[in-house]
């Protein structure tokens, strides 16, 4: 219980401590967010969150000797994850270009794994999906985080430790600097990195007893396992798909967006999505594990 505890406090100190030095570092290097378009802002806002998510990660990782084998290859992942988010706030990428290290990022994290080729395809897409989707359904303060927040919590609460714990301390620890009134965003580094966390995390530690399901019931429990972020993309690419237009061209789509437009208040919509997000992943655990009582579910295992 103290290693947890631990674990959340340092990610909580260091969210709060750091982020205001990646803020300086962002705006020192143009590392920044212009208004306009179907942005709220209305002035330019540094794009520093990502960089205290990402390296108080790696820090986390590399003194709480874990002891996991596994771990280095998912950092490896993270990181090329950020890096290219990182470059594609300072000068914009083409989405296939990310899409093509989004995948070799997840190819990294499906790779310790055991079980057929079909298999590991399901999960390298989806951790990829992930990582996409967490960046298309942060636009608008505070939600990103709070919906990667819900999902670090659920391992936690099946019995999961430091490294959940620490994630989501980065995640309260950063937000008070994104929520409610922004003084920084998470920037596309930030919020990719936050999809493939939970993407692989969940797949490297839970792979083997989500891979003893039939494969269509996995597609469903992985589907919910995404929330809000992979049902909000799946809605936009349907959506654009319909009306002739391309997967990857921005809009005001988004459940987001059309609850603002509806009248509903920021904090409202925050809340709405988060009360989403919790149930889409309590269905994905129920529908995995055929129950929600936490005395029945399997150990979680490993120190991470």
């Amino acid at each position: 219980m103290w290693r947890v505890v631990f674990a959340a406090l340092s990610g909580l100190l260091w969210g709060l401590c750091i982020t205001p030095l990646t803020m300086r570092l962002a705006v020192h290097y143009r590392v920044v967010d212009h208004p306009g378009g179907r942005k709220r802002h209305s002035q330019v806002m540094p794009r520093g969150g990502g960089l205290a998510l990402w390296s108080g990660c790696v820090l986390w990782s590399l003194f709480a000797q874990t002891g996991d084998r596994d771990l280095p290859l998912l950092l490896t992942g993270a990181t090329i994850v950020f890096l290219v988010g990182y470059v594609d706030d300072m000068r914009p990428l083409s989405p296939a270009l990310r899409l093509v290290f989004h995948l070799i990022a997840a190819g990294l994290a499906v790779l310790p794994l055991d079980g057929p080729w079909e298999l590991r395809a399901l999960f390298l897409l989806w951790i990829a999906g992930c990582t996409s989707a967490f960046n298309n359904i942060d636009g608008l303060n505070g939600l990103c985080l709070s919906l990667a927040g819900c999902c670090f919590a659920v391992p936690l609460i099946l019995g999961g430790r430091g490294m959940w714990a620490a994630l989501w301390g980065l995640c309260a620890g950063v937000l008070w600097w994104n929520f409610p009134r922004a003084r920084t965003f998470l920037g596309d580094g930030g919020s990719n990195l936050l999809g493939f966390l939970w993407g692989a995390l969940w797949v490297q530690f839970r792979g083997d007893f989500m891979a003893q399901r039939p494969l269509l019931s996995l597609m469903a429990v992985l589907f919910l396992l995404g929330g809000v972020p992979i049902l909000d993309t799946a809605y936009a690419i349907l959506r654009r798909s319909l009306k002739g237009k391309s997967p990857f061209a921005p809009d005001r789509g988004h459940l987001h967006y059309r609850l603002l437009d509806g009248g509903v208040p920021m904090g409202g919509v925050v809340l709405l999505l988060c009360a989403l997000h919790v149930a889409l992943l309590g269905g994905g655990i129920y529908l995995l594990y055929g129950t929600l009582r936490l005395s029945m579910l399997a150990p979680f295992p490993g120190g991470i």
